[in-house]
């Protein structure tokens, strides 16, 4: 089965910026689209942003849109989250998930990370 592994999260304030890593233990040739998902506390796990992996296409939420960028290193096998601007209801825990078919509900993710805390603080 394939893990996940995010690394990068951490503690910022309001306007800085972080970038996230996610790192799959094997690669796999059904893996289609890989994404970011987070969640605050006490609420849904919901879309941040993905891409196909073999390809450039992109997607982000509107609330994340001009700020995020999605991204990766097919030589590495490393999926990226770089965040900019950040704002204190970015806060939550972020989840790396892979799927086979494009998709930006996590109903169609077959494996995800552990996930990394992100706290901006005001």
């Amino acid at each position: 089965q394939v893990q996940l592994v995010e690394s990068g999260g951490g503690l910022v304030q309001a306007g800085g910026s972080l970038r996230l890593s996610c790192a799959p233990s094997e690669r796999t040739n059904s893996t289609y689209v890989m994404g970011w998902f987070r969640q605050a506390p006490g609420k849904e796990r919901e879309f941040v942003a993905a891409l196909v992996w073999i390809g450039r296409t992109t997607w982000y939420a509107d609330s994340v849109r001009d700020r995020f960028t999605i991204s990766k290193d097919n030589a590495k096998n490393t999926l990226y989250l770089e965040m900019g601007s950040l704002k204190p209801e970015d806060t939550a825990v972020y989840y790396c998930a892979s799927g086979r078919v494009p998709a930006i509900t996590r109903d169609k993710y077959d494996y995800w990370g552990q996930g990394t805390q992100v706290t901006v603080s005001s």
